[in-house]
């Protein structure tokens, strides 16, 4: 059973490693036209966060629970400068450009019709966008006061090489921002690339339960937008497939590694000394 769990997880960190260049534009393409702004899991904790949102934020109020628990660790962004590293659609990164008053907020990604899809639906004041490589960002050294990183980082081929880029990058005092997840058998290997990384750890918990949680009642948002996507009975076989296998919805083996165990999903906040 261990040797299998290995071939898994090889076969998806190099299908991780190809979608970061082939399958993300892809998906951009197809999802941008229908203005899915969230790429990324959801979140719910056990008494509901009630978040106030605008009304064309509440469709994605799951996703971007997850974007303010995370983003809040260290307290208030107000006044602050903040990059996002895989900011993808760009949702999490209008909303809290929005509703946290940073003094400027840069996403960045390594997806170019990602980026241009992020520069022509997110006009908002102080957010900006940017193309390029995580593990080799291109900002100056001490630059931000903030760095956020959501469900991205599993895919990058040297996560060691990102955060030296995240500590090169933030004001002494700054704050690493994150939320990930890892198959237990990388959970080791992670966590001593965190160890070893040049910042201080502050805090850390596992967020499989909310996760799960936030999953279950986000499925219909997810649903219905399969449903809209793929209207043709073959396409809505494909997808249930597809869904079935790695989908954040209830059901998925996605929902069902995360609920027993299998994929451990953290939260941190760190800083650089």
């Amino acid at each position: 059973m261990e040797l299998l769990d290995h071939v898994i997880d090889h076969v998806i960190k190099k299908f991780n490693q190809k979608a970061q260049k082939r399958f993300y534009p892809y998906l951009t393409r197809r999802l941008g036209a229908d203005d899915v702004l969230f790429l990324d899991w959801a979140y719910e904790e056990n008494q509901p966060m009630a978040l106030s949102l605008d009304p064309a934020d509440e469709p994605n109020r799951y996703p971007i629970q997850l974007y303010h628990s995370t983003a809040t660790q260290a307290g208030e962004l107000a006044g602050k400068t903040v990059l996002e590293v895989g900011c993808g659609h760009g949702g999490g990164a209008s909303y809290l450009t929005r509703s946290l008053r940073p003094a400027s907020y840069t996403g960045l990604d390594l997806n170019p019709a990602g980026i241009e899809f992020c520069r022509q639906r997110h006009q908002v004041p102080g957010l900006q966008f940017v193309q390029g490589n995580a593990e080799n960002l291109p900002f100056t050294d001490g630059w931000f006061h903030a760095v956020i990183n959501i469900e991205s980082s599993h895919c990058y081929q040297h996560f060691d090489r990102f955060l030296r880029e995240v500590a090169r990058v933030l004001r002494p005092g700054g704050h690493f921002l994150y939320a990930d997840m890892r198959p237990v058998i990388r959970v080791a290997d992670w966590e001593a690339a965190l160890a070893s990384a040049p910042m201080r750890m502050l805090s850390q918990r596992d967020i499989g339960v909310e996760v799960v949680r936030g999953m279950e009642k986000n499925s219909p948002q997810i649903r219905a937008v399969v449903d809209r996507l793929m209207p043709a009975f073959q396409h809505r076989l494909a997808c249930a497939v597809a869904e079935r296998l790695s989908a954040p919805v209830r059901g998925s083996m996605a929902h069902r590694d995360l609920r027993v165990g299998r994929i451990i999903y953290r939260m941190y906040c760190l800083s650089k000394p």
